[in-house]
């Protein structure tokens, strides 16, 4: 059985790749600050909760198929493990060589539901989600561990930061919003964000089931 101090390095591993990766901006960072703006702090808080309840959705379902997959075939994990590694440098490069200069606006995002709702399902109907839990959470989990029971409690981790990220957006909301919208620190991001996705592309090549 896999004790707690063995677990450590892997949990402050994931919490340390997993925040900066939630303050990365994107579709869920423009939806809670432009709610912020244009409706409010609390509408914005509500936004933020709902895509959090969607990343723990996807963690679940992700979660669930890796337990089966990792019980199942061994030929599976390894392929999934280097389709994973592939996605990962495909997503890392695509930054690192070609940042953007502007955040894109999703102006249908912005018409989904209100509050809570708009923010499930914008990040439900992502399917990015998806496939970078797939990518990302197998490299977290330690050899003897229940797969289902922690990669749950990463998604779990991972939602709790993106509340957190979301309450200080709301509290920053113009200050920040207008920083972010600087193209320099747009292209800064995007780099700083392809090289982590760089680094964990590799780790994931290199590692071993």
């Amino acid at each position: 059985m896999t004790t707690l101090p063995a677990l450590l390095p892997a949990l402050l591993m994931f919490t340390a790749a997993a925040g900066l990766l939630t303050i990365t901006p994107g579709l869920d960072t423009l939806l809670v600050l432009r709610t912020a703006i244009a409706e409010g702090p609390r509408r914005a808080l509500l936004a933020g909760a709902g895509i959090c309840a969607g990343c723990l959705l996807w963690g679940l379902a992700v979660a669930l198929g890796l337990g089966a997959l990792f019980a199942v075939s061994t030929l599976a994990y390894e392929a999934l493990r280097l389709a994973g590694a592939a996605y990962l440098l495909w997503l890392g490069a695509q930054l690192l060589l070609r940042p953007r200069a502007a955040l894109p606006v999703d102006a249908a995002a912005a018409r989904r539901g209100n509050g809570f709702a708009r923010g499930l399902l914008t990040n439900l109907l992502n399917p990015k989600v998806g496939v970078f839990y797939v990518s990302f959470l197998p490299q977290f989990v330690p050899a003897g561990v229940d797969v289902v029971a922690f990669s749950t409690l990463l998604a779990g981790i991972h939602a709790v930061l993106g509340l957190i990220w979301f309450g200080l957006l709301t509290l920053a909301t113009r200050p920040l919003g207008r920083w972010l919208a600087r193209p320099a620190a747009v292209r800064a991001l995007d780099r700083g964000s392809g090289g982590v996705f760089v680094l964990f592309g590799l780790k994931l090549a290199a590692s071993r089931s």
